[in-house]
């Protein structure tokens, strides 16, 4: 198997550009002949829909809390075997993980042996850029901060002084990337939007990959890179197929699944179809298993009422007992109507007794580790993450999960099961196969 070379994009802080400059590497080093591969630190999947539009194959997350380190190495180099270039984007600040101090995009980088291109905003930044960059270099052992990216730069005289500020680090500058108000990208609730929802999306690739190429230093970048290391590719899916064919509702209102389940799935044998409720499309009517991944829904409501052909061959699905699952959106559309952040009340499938509202003022966000309680084909251990503003009213059927959360706590259960049909709010990540510690 051919290995590939990696490098893994940071940054101090949210904020700092690093989704529009590993969106930016990706295209300028394809421009040059390579093959690359792309990779999200952590659970995200709506950055991974962006590096995987400009690497033009899908993008796959490596999260190091829900992923055993057998695991991540397998995906990572399986994801990379026919690339030249694996290009990994980390999450939050270097060192943020999840709230028990795991799971930081430096966890990942020293598990995989990987240098870091660090990404620093340096719109408010001058002489002190210099101590910022040398604290982060020299805090953890075994995270190597092998070259630095100043972003934001204001104008020539701005670059002389952060160029001084950082000339004793042993460290080198490998781009400068001038302030461009043009590559904001546009956010709502539950982070950035999604990828396909933004006109021109492959001119903003292009104005990306364009900056890049003219302020960094590619054959540099190219030289850091490590190899990754080398690891079996595992046949057994952690998460086996929910059935012989899996039918996945997939349009704006589903479009969070992890692409690791998509590669578990077929692995496994299993036919993957898609058909997206949006349209009123139903799903295939021999699928043994339906996938309502989570979402936006409620952006869609109306839309989603009106879908009478789908709510139709959900129900009949559910009659032939096909397994239903949903996530977090998924889950809200099993429910029996869903109420928007205007107050309007849309109705749902029914298939499961609760009803949804978005009505929280803060956000739902953890790890989650769950065990599950029904008959779901996986691990009876899992790993997830939880992230929605909505709530369910209570309900009278079994959870489908027990839930702790990063720290250990127990949480109230989740979700709801009632035979064939089940979902809560949890995003599985991973499954944790027997003997392993997570």
């Amino acid at each position: 198997m051919h290995a590939a070379k990696g490098i893994i994009i940071a940054a101090p802080n949210s904020g700092s550009g690093k989704t529009v400059f590993t969106t930016g590497l990706i295209g300028a080093m394809a421009k040059t002949g390579l093959k690359v591969a792309a990779a999200k630190t952590g659970p995200d999947y709506i950055d991974t829909s962006f590096l995987g539009i400009t690497a033009k194959s899908p993008a796959i997350n490596l999260d190091p809390w829900s992923m055993e380190e057998r695991r991540t190495k397998a995906l990572a180099s399986a994801h990379a075997s026919n690339a030249d270039l694996m290009v990994v984007e980390g999450v939050m600040g270097l060192f943020d993980g999840a709230v028990d101090g795991t799971g930081a995009t430096g966890d990942l980088a020293a598990m995989l042996e990987l240098p870091v291109l660090f990404v620093v905003d340096a719109a408010r930044q001058s002489q002190s850029v210099g101590a910022l960059i040398s604290g982060f270099a020299n805090w953890r052992k075994g995270v190597n901060i092998a070259g630095i990216i100043l972003n934001n730069v204001a104008s020539d005289r701005h670059e002389n002084i952060l160029r001084k500020a950082i000339q004793q680090l042993d460290i080198p500058l490998v781009g400068v990337l001038r302030r461009d108000q043009n590559l904001q990208v546009p956010s709502r609730h539950l982070g950035l939007v999604l990828a396909g929802e933004i006109e021109q999306i492959n001119e903003f690739s292009a104005a990306a990959s364009a900056l890049v190429a003219s302020g960094v230093d590619l054959d540099l970048v190219r030289s850091l890179a490590a190899p990754l290391p080398q690891a079996p590719i595992q046949t057994s899916a952690r998460l086996r197929p929910l059935g012989q064919h899996i039918a996945i509702a997939q349009d704006a209102a589903f479009a969070f699944i992890y692409e690791h389940w998509l590669v578990d799935w077929r692995a496994g044998g299993a036919e993957v179809s898609f058909f997206s409720p949006l349209a009123n499309q139903p799903p295939a009517p021999e699928a043994d298993a339906i996938f309502l991944p989570g979402g936006y829904p409620e952006l869609h409501g109306a839309q989603l009422s009106a879908a009478h052909d789908f709510f139709k061959a959900l129900l009949a699905a559910r009659d032939r007992g096909a397994l239903i699952y949903g996530e977090c959106g998924g889950y809200m559309v099993l429910g029996k109507s869903l109420r928007d952040k205007n107050g309007v009340t849309h109705k749902m499938s029914g298939l499961l007794p609760h009803q949804t509202s978005i009505d929280r003022p803060r956000r739902v966000l953890g790890y989650r580790r769950l065990q599950h309680c029904s008959a779901l084909p996986w691990p009876n251990r899992l790993m997830a993450h939880e992230f929605h503003y909505s709530t369910s009213s209570s309900h009278d059927l079994p959870p489908l999960f027990e839930a702790r959360d990063a720290l250990g706590k127990k949480l109230d259960p989740m979700g709801a099961v009632d035979k064939n049909v089940m979902g809560s709010y949890a995003h599985i990540i991973d499954g944790v196969a027997d003997g392993e510690k997570q």
